[in-house]
């Protein structure tokens, strides 16, 4: 008995498969990218940033002035405020 061709031995080619199979994956995976969504919080934060350097600003120019002994207080705008707060409960 002769064997001048095996049948399937001759059609597999183990890397064109490979290849297939790599291109049918990008193929599938194209349609689902990955995708980066900010969170709400997150955008709060980003923001807070901005308040924090507007305070640090607040404070600097506080610090000034009282070193200078230009700060005055109103005594009956803080008087207000602090029995807004506690009153609140």
């Amino acid at each position: 008995m002769k064997i001048n061709q095996t049948p399937g031995i001759q059609g597999i080619n183990p890397y064109q498969k490979q290849l297939k199979k790599a291109d049918e994956m990008k193929a599938a995976s194209g349609a689902a990218r990955d995708k980066l969504e900010i969170s709400k919080a997150a955008k709060e934060m980003q923001g807070s940033t901005q308040l924090l350097a507007e305070r640090r600003e607040k404070i600097t120019i506080l610090k000034e002035q009282i070193a200078n002994g230009t700060y005055k207080t109103d005594a009956q705008a803080t008087a207000k405020a602090m029995l807004d707060f506690y009153g609140q409960k």
